[in-house]
């Protein structure tokens, strides 16, 4: 298990763990990622990421995308 900006870009993830307080845990299951969901690293920048949820495109800060464990 590793943080969502460890991942390589391009390739298909399961999301195993949503970390944080329980505000940031529900706004990024809002957003839809939730344990078990597939997530896919688009790119990265410093950091931050670009990440395909459900069918979407989500740019998370680097602090967001480390809480999120696949």
């Amino acid at each position: 298990m590793m943080p969502l900006t460890y991942a390589s870009p391009g390739e298909e993830n399961i999301i195993r763990k949503v970390g944080g307080s329980p505000d940031v845990k529900r706004h990024l299951e809002n957003l839809g990622f939730t344990p078990g969901g597939s997530v896919t690293l688009v790119s990265i920048l410093g950091g931050n990421v670009i990440v395909k949820v459900k069918e979407s495109r989500i740019a998370l800060n680097e602090d967001m995308a480390k809480k999120v464990m696949v």
